[in-house]
């Protein structure tokens, strides 16, 4: 009995262990032996080559050269972000194609993370380790900050990309990504001052010329719409109060007119009579 207990774990820890696998099974997926990348035996080199492939809109030959890169070197941050971007580019096109193809079935199984997300999240797995070991890695600060943009954790992003801009401010790309992700975070005041660096470090950074105009719009949209809610606030507050205090003065009257006594004339003196005593008019509740 304690045997067949035994086999049972066993098969359900290889079971759920398989399961584990799967679910990352294509971002972790080892290079086709047949592949012509998988003979490369240096991770930079496969880097270097899916980077170019990339660039040339190779796309999936790209992919199987940066994985072979992950595969030689799991640490390699550049090589999964830009994995990230590649998985990216081809989930928008089968997006854009599920969209245009009416007749195609849907898909009624649950889908799972798509390896773009896989990707990137690998990266912040790895840049977080090299600036843990490197404080002053600017590059990786800079890349950390783009890999948490991609999966919109933008506080992250923005903590990222300042600790870059502090390590090397001179850098118009790093002043221009943070300021890009200060307006995603809609803080438009703090985004102008690092636009405007970007541009001084390079005035034909159009990137930041655009972003800029974005910045500034935001910042004068905020400062026109704040004074305008505070002047109706007030006038509201003035109007309430001269309300209030016609209201008082129009009760105050009416009190004044209903406690003055109205005087007892009487031609004839008549026998005294035990008189109740007069009502006291009703005090104005405020």
């Amino acid at each position: 009995m304690q045997r067949l207990l035994l086999i049972g774990m066993i098969f359900l820890c290889a079971l759920s262990l398989a399961c584990s696998r799967d679910g990352d099974a294509n971002v972790n997926a080892n290079v086709d032996p047949q592949s012509e990348f998988a003979q490369i035996t240096d991770a930079n080199q496969a880097l270097q080559i899916g980077s170019d492939l990339l660039d040339n809109n190779e796309t999936e030959k790209a992919i199987d050269a940066l994985l072979r890169a992950t595969e030689l070197n799991p640490d390699l941050g550049e090589a999964w972000f830009k994995l990230g971007i590649a998985y990216s580019l081809i989930e928008k096109q089968q997006a854009l194609d599920a969209q245009s193809d009416v007749n195609a079935p849907g898909d009624t199984q649950k889908q799972g993370k798509p390896n773009s997300e896989k990707a990137f999240r690998k990266a912040i797995e790895a840049y977080k380790k090299i600036v843990a070991q490197n404080p002053d890695d600017d590059v990786s600060f800079f890349n950390l900050g783009r890999a948490y943009n991609k999966l919109n954790e933008d506080e992250d992003a923005a903590r990222a990309l300042r600790q870059a801009v502090k390590l090397k401010p001179d850098d118009s790309d790093y002043q221009t990504e943070l300021g890009a992700i200060l307006i995603k975070l809609a803080q438009y005041h703090e985004a102008i001052p690092p636009l405007k660096k970007a541009l001084e470090l390079d005035p034909e950074n159009s990137r930041a010329a655009d972003l800029l105009e974005d910045a500034q719009a935001g910042r004068n949209r905020i400062d026109y719409s704040s004074p305008k809610s505070n002047s109706n606030v007030n006038a509201n507050a003035n109007v309430t109060a001269n309300s209030n205090t016609n209201v008082s003065v129009t009760n105050s009257n009416t009190s004044t007119n209903t406690a003055k006594p109205t005087p007892t004339v009487r031609s004839t003196p008549k026998p005294e009579v035990h008189e109740k005593p007069t009502p006291k008019p009703n005090e104005h509740k405020g």
